[in-house]
């Protein structure tokens, strides 16, 4: 089994910045792609970005997907941070070297941390 784990979420102003870490743990032989999705109050969870050996994908340029595979850690900056970003902050990962936007297509996920953008 995998575990994953989420850190650095909090409270921000409008503007600011956050960076996201997770930490992958167990059998993680294997895994490719890993990405972030976020979901707000009364909404569906949403792809933010991901990451993997083939590239990159994210839905915007002020976030900012990193990945270190000898820790097993994958982060997300966040910069300019907007009221819109307030969400529950997912990690999820894949045994697969695909990126994908869509949450179904993930294995693997975290219990979330908490962003709250305040305007």
């Amino acid at each position: 089994q995998v575990q994953l784990v989420e850190s650095g979420g909090g409270l921000v102003q409008a503007g600011g910045s956050l960076r996201l870490s997770c930490v992958a743990s167990g059998r993680t032989f294997g895994l490719f792609a890993m990405g972030w999705f976020r979901q707000a109050p009364g909404k569906e969870r949403e792809f933010v970005a991901a990451i993997s050996s083939l590239g990159a994908d994210s839905v915007k340029a002020r976030l900012i997907i990193s990945r270190d595979r000898t820790r097993n850690t994958v982060d997300l900056q966040m910069s300019s941070l907007e009221p819109e970003d307030t969400a529950v902050y997912y990690c999820a990962a894949r045994r697969t070297n695909v990126i994908s936007r869509r949450p179904s297509e993930y294995e693997y996920w975290g219990q979330g941390t908490q962003v709250t953008v305040s305007s």
